[in-house]
Parts: structure tokens; C-alpha cells; sequence
């Protein structure tokens, strides 16, 4: 692992870090916030998954997190969205390819070749954080943003007994029943028997998380039509789930909107990881 920077934040460190990646055949870059509370042992750590074009740097430097992770002494990673670099496939639209790799594993040409993002941040980055960062593995929590809210309400739904608790802004969370979704896991899987159970809708209705959920989206987002809010809240009603979806009333789709309400997304999740 290769340090490209390390700055003093709220106390703690915000560093950026990359590596070979297995998963991917491609270097990859991550970012990690340290509290100061780590420097004597083991803290909690929460996860955020970034959306379409994004990087790691993205939430790093817009979201606001650190503030609040290092008032509530929690460690915060910040992954990339998919592997990058020369013979990484990518697309001419914003929504396939390179910064869109949606979480998961691709199977067809030519993504399948560096397009194991599932395997990437649910298998090999915990295990480099673990073993180069003070974290307790023991308390996770995740949230994500957009393509990222799929990605955090699907692992943390079907990774069962990892996450504590788990959050989410503006989620893509009925991908398979949208043009968002049903283009991307085409070309990623191919026929759709292939698809797998990478909807947030369709684990909530089978059987959902075994812990709080909060999500919130904004009543003028831009991408509201896509994101599959209502069949989303229907299956979350109808499963009972522990936790909240809220409308906030005239908020978008990008980082100001998540600002805005981060420090309850993290509140949140310190509750659950210090419970």
C-alpha cells in the first residue's frame, strides 16, 4: 500500500492511499479518515460509496463527514467507484464504464475482466484496512449516495451480520426496473436470468436488514424518475424494516444536499456502532 498523502483533520488523519488490486488487475486508489481517538486503539469504522463519475475524492472533500466521524470517533473509508487506467473498457455515457461500476461483478466482455467491484470493496479492501489501519471490524456501518446507496443497501442486506447499521442519499434502489440498472447490469451480466439479486427493492422483500435504515432523497431530485424511491418504501413497509425514509422538501441530487443532512447520517450510525 502506497501513502500519496496524509493531511491533519479535526484532529485526526485524512489520508490517501493505493494499491495493486486482486480483484480488479488495476491500481486502485482509496481514502481514509482517521479520528484521533485511533491513536489508542481500535475505533468503529462507517463506509461511504460514491455514485456515477465519482471517485474516492469526491465525498472526501464534499460530503463533510470528517467533522462529525471525529466528533463521534469513527473511521470513515472512502472507496473508488470502479477500476481506472490504460485497458480499463470504459463508455462514452457517464453511466457505464469507468466511474460506474455499480457494485458488483461483471461476468460479460469485455467488463468481466476488471469490473469485480463487489469482490473489491466487500472482500480485499476490508481486509487491507484491517491490516494497515486501528479499525474494529467488529462495528461496521455503511451509506452510500446514489449509485453508492445501491451499493451500501445491497451489501449491507446481503452481507449478513457485517454492518450495524446502514444509511443512504438519494439511492438507486429498484435498478432492475429502471432504464438506470436495466442498461448497466445488461452489459455487466448479460441475459437478465444472470442479474442476481443486486436490487434493494427485491432483498428488502426478501427479508431485508437485520438492523436501523435510514435514507433520505430530495422531493426536487433530478434523477427522482430513476431511483425507484416508492416501490422501494412499499417493499420497506411491507417488511416491516426498522428505521426511516424521508422526502426532504425541495433538495437535489448533489453534495449540498448530502452536507446538509450528513451529520444525522452519522449520528446515526454512531448510535447503532456504540450501542
Amino acid at each position: 500500500m502506497e501513502t500519496l498523502s496524509e493531511n491533519r483533520c479535526f484532529g485526526g488523519t485524512q489520508g490517501v492511499y493505493k494499491h495493486l488490486s486482486t480483484a480488479t488487475k488495476t491500481d486502485m486508489t482509496f481514502a481514509v479518515f482517521m479520528p484521533e481517538e485511533a491513536a489508542h486503539g481500535p475505533v468503529p469504522v462507517l463506509w461511504f460509496l460514491s455514485g456515477l463519475t465519482c471517485t474516492h475524492e469526491n465525498a472526501m472533500v464534499k460530503a463533510g463527514a470528517q467533522i462529525w466521524a471525529a466528533e463521534h470517533g469513527i473511521a470513515l473509508v472512502f472507496p473508488d467507484t470502479s477500476p481506472r487506467g490504460e485497458g480499463v473498457p470504459n463508455d462514452d455515457a457517464f453511466d457505464l464504464g469507468q466511474g460506474a461500476g455499480f457494485y458488483i461483478d461483471a461476468t460479460q466482455a469485455p467488463w468481466d475482466e476488471h469490473f469485480k467491484m463487489w469482490t473489491y470493496v466487500a472482500e480485499e479492501l476490508p481486509a487491507l484496512v484491517s491490516k494497515n489501519f486501528a479499525i474494529d471490524m467488529d462495528r461496521q456501518s455503511i451509506t452510500g449516495h446514489s449509485m453508492g446507496g445501491h451499493g451500501a443497501l445491497t451489501m449491507a442486506m446481503a452481507l449478513k451480520g457485517r454492518f450495524r447499521s446502514v444509511s443512504a442519499f438519494a439511492p438507486i434502489c429498484n435498478p432492475t426496473q429502471s432504464d438506470w440498472g436495466r442498461k448497466q447490469f445488461a452489459a455487466y451480466w448479460g441475459d437478465e436470468a444472470n442479474w442476481g439479486p443486486h436490487d434493494a427493492t427485491l432483498l428488502m422483500q426478501g427479508g431485508g436488514f437485520d438492523g436501523p435504515v435510514l435514507i433520505d432523497t430530495g422531493t426536487d431530485d433530478q434523477f427522482g424518475d430513476l431511483l425507484g424511491t416508492a416501490a422501494f418504501a412499499s417493499a420497506f413497509a411491507q417488511s416491516r424494516q426498522e428505521g426511516q425514509i424521508r422526502l426532504q422538501k425541495g433538495y437535489d441530487h448533489s453534495y449540498f444536499f448530502i452536507s446538509t443532512f450528513m451529520e444525522d447520517h452519522v449520528g446515526f450510525h454512531a448510535e447503532a456502532l456504540y450501542s
